[in-house]
């Protein structure tokens, strides 16, 4: 691990003025770039690995963004909320997708640290992008190749990927996110932006090498979280019950009228290179009566084309079944 200096910031504006332009531009940041931390769970295994080494950490935990507060349809959550305290907060109790994709994610040691703005920004969990003793990775090394294209690679994407990179996004929380039309409000020399949670990451095979939208200096100062009037639920899919992550994952949020689908939102985990909107499954549900067999064919849909290596065969399949069976729960369609 490279030498690096801490300072410590307590307002919004000093956050982004301490911040170079060099280091949320480039996609791998060197040994002289300024950049933010808060909980740290992604960035000091990155440093531990050897994959990132930047010279100055601005913490930024000690900003005034670690309250929720509840107005009437919205949840305004600052970025420093510890993913744990989100969960257990009174207004989250009846948002299933929400409370649950907290829930399932990480340890709870990782939840009490581990804040919101920086889950939904964690960088991927690819073993060759952590690996810097290997070579190929367009995400790490711009251009290099795609190791995992040809290795084990059971655990990647095969959504918004192609040959030059199928590193899976890791965040629970933000499939969550999507399926909710959340936002995240944003903060920087030029001043603050609403953008989408849907917009917020670059898809691999847009550029594997950018992670995200946010400029130069931009940090995430909250989330704005709409609460539906309807069910919802997250289902995650994984090897394991406990601190794994998800091979597929399903966050759906639906509203039956007399048996038809009169909103339907859904995100999917485990498969894309960003929390995946399904919006062709949308397309195929909105509007019409819910049954097994529509769902079926949205989530047919949904997958159809996807990109897949040696390795991750089985993940349409694998995420097909996990949105059958979360569509099904969420609306109690049997039939």
């Amino acid at each position: 691990m490279h030498p690096f200096t801490i300072t410590r910031v307590d307002d919004v504006e000093a956050a982004g003025s301490a911040v170079t332009n060099d280091a949320i531009a480039r996609a791998v940041q060197g040994p002289d770039d300024t950049v933010f931390i808060a909980g740290g769970t992604t960035q000091l295994d990155l440093m531990r690995d050897g994959v990132w080494s930047p010279g100055t950490l601005v913490d930024i935990s000690r900003l005034p963004l670690g309250e929720v507060e509840a107005t009437d349809g919205l949840l305004v959550v600052g970025a420093a909320v510890t993913m744990a305290e989100l969960a257990r907060h009174p207004a989250v109790a009846g948002l299933d997708v929400l409370r649950d994709s907290l829930l399932l994610a990480a340890s709870p040691q990782l939840r009490n640290m581990a804040t919101v703005g920086g889950n939904v920004l964690q960088r991927t969990r690819c073993r060759y992008f952590r690996d810097p003793t290997v070579p190929q990775c367009n995400k790490r090394v711009p251009g290099s190749g795609c190791a995992a294209v040809e290795g084990t690679a059971r655990t990647h994407a095969v959504l918004g990927v192609d040959a030059g990179c199928i590193a899976v996004h890791a965040s629970d929380l933000a499939v969550a996110l999507v399926a909710l039309d959340a936002r995240v409000r944003l903060h920087g020399p030029g001043g603050g932006r609403t953008v989408a949670v849907a917009d917020l990451h670059v898809r691999a095979d847009v550029d594997p090498a950018r992670d995200n939208v946010l400029a130069p200096g931009e940090l995430i100062t909250h989330l704005e979280i709409p609460v539906p009037h309807a069910r919802s639920g997250y289902l995650k899919v994984r090897d394991r019950a406990s601190y794994e992550f998800a091979l597929t994952s399903a966050a759906v949020v639906a509203r039956l009228e007399d048996g038809v689908l009169a909103h339907v939102a859904i995100g999917l985990g485990g498969v894309g290179s960003v929390p995946w909107r399904a919006t062709r499954a949308e397309d195929v549900l909105r509007g019409r009566r819910a049954s097994l067999a529509l769902f079926e064919e949205a989530a047919k849909a949904e997958l159809e084309g996807a990109f897949m290596v040696p390795g991750t065969e089985f993940k349409p399949e694998l995420a097909r079944r996990t949105l059958v069976r979360q569509l099904r729960d969420v609306t109690e369609v049997t039939a």
